[in-house]
């Protein structure tokens, strides 16, 4: 039922918690100014092998990354009792996608500039791989984490997730490839007969979808869908299932 998460829910939870746990050790392996400071010395980063190995896995899992292991996701769900307006449809979704050309775009003339990759260091930006290792560098996380927190609050739940992060516009394009292509992949399906309209698969949505109205409009495929499996394991009538299918 509704009211009692499923085992599924209590394990992905657990990793987000873990995952912001970990953000001392971790922030600088899943940061896109760390791989921009990299490129500008020619150097792949830990960072930049982390988002490439993101859009592989794209390719199988669509958005997963954000539904179950990223830290600033986590950070969004553990403040959502403060986010509980959802992101309305439309232009504030597309930002994330020209953020991430953009960025994209700023990350390749740096290369160039750098002459080219150079070199390949996993831990760069780190004190013997761990992120956090000074008060300022405490303080500077904690800016960004604060910001993510102010975009969640002003646009809805994990606002950040939906109209800033270019992770999410790199799975989005990794997702879309698949989709065109059609290989078996990781997906939500429904039965909209079995469907009562209880919206309690929309109420749980950590990033607050329709998904009531995806389901009754048979078209499961959202680019802003985590894959975080809340909606299949919230219905009370099994309307929505969660596994690696075909197109």
């Amino acid at each position: 039922m509704a009211d009692t998460p499923s085992s599924r829910q209590k394990i992905r939870k657990a990793l987000l918690i873990l995952s912001f746990l970990l953000i001392p050790v971790t922030v600088f392996y899943v940061s896109p100014i760390v791989i921009m400071m990299g490129a500008e010395e020619g150097i792949v980063t830990g960072s930049f092998v982390l988002f490439f190995l993101l859009f592989l896995l794209s390719l199988v899992a669509g958005r997963l990354w954000c539904g179950w292991l990223c830290p600033m996701g986590a950070w969004q769900e553990i403040c959502s009792p403060l986010t509980k307006r959802t992101v309305p449809e439309g232009w504030p979704n597309a930002i994330k996608y020209a953020v991430t050309v953009l960025w994209l775009g700023m990350l390749g003339f740096t290369l160039k500039q750098a002459g080219g990759i150079r070199g390949v260091d996993i831990f760069y930006g780190t004190t013997n791989g761990i992120s956090i290792t000074s008060l300022q560098v405490l303080v500077m996380v904690a800016m960004i984490f604060g910001i993510i927190l102010a975009v969640a609050f002003i646009a809805g739940r994990r606002g950040f997730c939906h109209v800033l992060c270019p992770i999410a516009g790199i799975m989005v394009a990794g997702r879309k490839i698949r989709n065109l292509i059609g290989w078996p992949a990781l997906r939500l399906d429904a039965d909209a007969a079995k469907c009562t309209d209880c919206m309690t698969c929309s109420q749980v949505c950590p990033m607050g979808l329709d998904v009531n109205g995806m389901v009754r409009n048979g078209e499961m495929e959202q680019a802003d869908c985590i894959l975080c499996a809340s909606c299949a394991d919230a219905c009370p009538q099994g309307a929505i299932t969660y596994g690696v299918k075909g197109k």
